[in-house]
């Protein structure tokens, strides 16, 4: 990825922050969703010069933080596609977060797999599948343990963070698609991945 594209996909992420912090619905859960995006970009840059990472990485870094910043503006429970889409589906709920924990399998997924192929003896196959897949539902697991303690902490000031629309499996359902988005990013994307390690190891 040229010098330019990873300065736009930044600019790009900086302008849609700045926009979400415009009156959002509920400042606290704006904050709680946004901060992701506020730590995660930078540590990216800081270890660029020393590990930069494929084209496919950072792109699919910028969709997740763009999901994320529009889920932290509305809250995930009133994001207006996700209105569309159960309107459109008569579906009981919006969906959006739905959406927010299957990209955080599917994204995270093709990090750790590179870093693991980078970093260790491991090769693709089953081993990395497995692993990746483990990584990426463990970090969901993780976010749970964050949401339940927003709750505990901030009690009913919480709701919108929790987003859970009063599903009481709605926990479960966020540790499965994180599950499933890691496991389809790795079948999906595996071979593109290889691809750009590839190039980027005879750079």
């Amino acid at each position: 990825m040229k010098w330019y594209e990873t300065a736009a996909l930044l600019a790009l992420i900086a302008a849609a922050l700045v926009v979400s912090g415009i009156d959002p619905y509920d400042r606290a859960t704006w904050v709680m969703e946004v901060f992701p995006v506020v730590i995660g970009v930078p540590v990216l840059i800081a270890f660029s010069p020393r590990f930069r990472f494929t084209p496919l990485v950072y792109r699919l870094v910028f969709i997740h933080a763009l999901i994320l910043i529009i889920g932290g503006h509305y809250t995930y429970a009133r994001v207006p596609i996700g209105f569309w889409v159960q309107d459109l589906f008569d579906l009981g709920r919006n969906h959006y977060d739905r959406l927010g924990h299957l990209a955080q399998g599917f994204i995270p997924a093709i990090l750790v797999r590179e870093v693991l192929i980078r970093t260790s003896p491991l090769k693709p196959g089953k081993w990395l599948f497995f692993l990746v897949t483990s990584v990426c539902l463990a970090f969901s697991a993780c976010y749970e343990f964050i949401e339940w303690w927003a709750a505990l902490i901030g009690g009913e000031g919480a709701h919108e963070f929790l987003g859970t629309q009063g599903d009481v499996w709605d926990t479960q359902w966020d540790m499965f698609l994180a599950f499933i988005g890691a496991m389809l990013s790795q079948i999906l994307l595996s071979r593109m991945h290889d691809g750009q390690l590839e190039d980027l190891s005879h750079r």
